[in-house]
């Protein structure tokens, strides 16, 4: 059954909504019946995101917001509330999606680093804050949706800016839906999405067809709608190049290291390169 909130002339937010990931889950609650309002930047991308959003809802314009709102920035994100509780009447769902990946280097400039973290974690943060109160005391059945990054639990190298703000966003989702649990009737929970492959802006690095590998943003969030029913906090989703039970070594190898007293990322390690290859077999 899908889930309550999940329900027509219910409320989604969505930030990150006017492409990729967040603007696939946005067009697939409209077309359920939702409001839903997408919070992203750059006025041609909401412009054409929310008309493709009127054009999925049954409701049309009437029942779509595209709003110009930059995540890192807690007073915008605080006006988007207020504007979706006067507009819809509050929100049953907020999917804090929106994230960057520029790239990074350890010993790189300062305020790309900042950046990164502005967005990718206080903008979770920052939606958090400002949404969930509300959201509790109405006292309906809804939903916070993360969108967290397998990087942010193997932590490979290579781009540790972004791997520390998911990381963060894997810790605070747990810290949330461990508060919302305890909050006597509360009836909001917290998920935690850590997408595969998706074939979005955010990926395509130049490439104008989607690698073979990849998943497509829909079926990224056909993934999510159908694990948020079954009541998973840990969205772990496949790709067409790497399986659950990969995932799964990989993570328990991460893991292992501080159990095991291995070297950091001792799975790109030359010294640990056999170990690795043999436990991924199960041996």
């Amino acid at each position: 059954m899908p889930h309550p909130a999940m329900s027509s002339n219910h409320a989604a937010v969505i930030t990150g909504g006017a492409s990729g990931i967040g603007l696939a889950a946005a067009i697939r609650l409209a077309r359920a019946g939702m409001k839903v309002c997408i919070a992203d930047l750059g006025d041609d991308r909401l412009k054409d995101a929310a008309t493709k959003l009127s054009s999925a809802a049954p409701g049309g314009a009437d029942d779509i917001m595209a709003e110009a709102v930059d995540v890192s920035r807690a007073d915008e994100v605080a006006r988007l509330e207020a504007a979706v509780a006067k507009r819809f009447g509050g929100t049953d769902i907020l999917m804090n999606n929106a994230g960057i990946q520029p790239g990074s280097a350890m010993f790189g400039p300062q305020d790309n680093w900042q950046r990164i973290l502005a967005v990718n974690l206080w903008g979770v943060i920052n939606g958090t804050q400002a949404f969930v109160p509300n959201m509790i005391r109405r006292g309906r059945p809804g939903l916070v949706i993360n969108t967290g990054s397998k990087q942010g639990i193997t932590t490979p190298p290579g781009d540790p800016a972004y791997n520390v703000s998911k990381a963060g966003v894997k810790a605070f989702t747990e810290a949330l839906q461990h508060e919302l649990r305890n909050t006597a009737g509360c009836k909001i929970a917290a998920h935690l999405l850590i997408p595969g492959f998706v074939f979005t802006g955010l990926t395509a690095r130049g490439r104008t067809e989607k690698p073979a590998g990849a998943w497509t943003a829909e079926q990224t969030v056909d993934f999510m709608i159908e694990r948020l029913d079954a009541g998973d906090f840990y969205i772990l989703c496949p790709d067409n190049d790497v399986p659950r039970a990969l995932d799964e070594r990989r993570i328990l190898w991460a893991a292992g290291d501080i159990v095991e007293n291995r070297p950091p990322l001792s799975r790109w390690h030359k010294d640990f390169g056999d170990a690795f290859a043999a436990f991924v077999k199960g041996k």
